[in-house]
């Protein structure tokens, strides 16, 4: 049964805990939204409120990575018996920054087979059987994992277990990224079955690549529907109208927006307290027109460029 099979009924809005999983992260106005103490103890009860509210509001996909602190460890406290959720966990990203919101590195990354096998490892010991799909944590045109033949063959033998096998993409050349990556086969087959891609109002520009992923069976994820909080941020120029025609935030308008694109799987909230995540499934229930905001888009380098500035909160 595939990912999207086990999905069918449930919201298209996933969960992930980037936000929530470390202290620190790229997310504006994340000073208010979390509490002033960041200990482990608080920031797992924070990351088992949201999963208990996401759960109860019927979201079935959760989104985690090795980099993401303790993300895999919260979600694997939480989960216990449950079975009726998909989970998707990346590698290829390490955590450094030793739960400090001020370290000087956050994450390192390597793309290389030895980490591949030790936090593939590292995975499982924490989540188990329930690590459903396992991607490359953010792939660029440079990445030596687009072109390591012992690496796809690990890779085809996970897949071969049963783990969907994917890969997330960053920076200005995600198109690029995502068909060197679809072009990729072992045994003659497609190595690759799913994608997570940054699509928002303001960087759409990898929308024809996804649509050409989704056309070859890829499951499609968009995170940073809200572009690290500067569309939630700014919910004058994001507005639209909800079921009943009332008006509806920017939040939900943004992630509307990604919902209504026709090759999209699901879309990540990445909210950081139950009023975000109440307000960012309103999405599910929200009729947007995408191309009312396309003037609201940017060149994909400034988009990247002004990313890259966002301090670490």
């Amino acid at each position: 049964m595939t990912i999207a099979d086990r999905l069918a009924g449930a919201p298209r809005i996933g969960l992930g805990l980037a936000a929530v999983g470390r202290p620190g992260y790229l997310t504006l106005g994340r000073d208010a939204d979390l509490p002033p103490e960041r200990s482990v103890e608080a920031m797992r009860a924070r990351a088992h409120e949201l999963l208990d509210a996401a759960y109860a509001s019927g979201v079935r996909y959760f989104d985690v990575a090795r980099s993401y602190g303790r993300a895999e460890e919260f979600l694997s406290t939480w989960l216990g018996n449950r079975q009726d959720v998909v989970v998707g966990s990346k590698w290829g990203y390490t955590y450094t920054a030793g739960w400090r919101v001020d370290a000087d590195v956050h994450e390192v990354k390597d793309h290389g087979v030895a980490t591949f096998e030790r936090q593939l490892a590292e995975t499982r010991t924490l989540l188990g059987g329930h690590l459903d799909l396992y991607q490359i944590h953010s792939l660029t045109p440079e990445s030596p994992a687009l072109t390591d033949p012992e690496l796809h063959a690990r890779l085809a033998d996970l897949a071969a277990e049963g783990v969907t096998v994917g890969f997330s993409t960053s920076g200005p050349a995600q198109a690029a990224t995502i068909r060197a990556a679809l072009d990729i086969r072992v045994g003659g087959r497609p190595l690759f079955r799913s994608v997570q891609a940054t699509w928002n109002l303001l960087e759409p520009s990898a929308a024809p690549a996804l649509s050409e992923a989704h056309a070859q069976g890829c499951f499609v994820i968009v995170k940073e529907a809200l572009a690290n909080g500067r569309l939630a941020a700014a919910p004058e120029p994001v507005a639209g109208l909800g079921p009943a025609g009332g008006p509806v935030p920017g939040d939900a308008v943004a992630l509307a927006a990604a919902l209504a694109q026709p090759w999209v799987s699901v879309v990540l909230s990445g909210a950081a307290t139950t009023a975000q995540l109440a307000s960012n499934l309103r999405a599910e229930r929200s009729s947007v027109d995408p191309a009312r905001w396309a003037g609201l888009a940017m060149p994909s380098a400034r988009y990247w460029q002004e990313r890259s500035n966002l301090p670490w909160r």
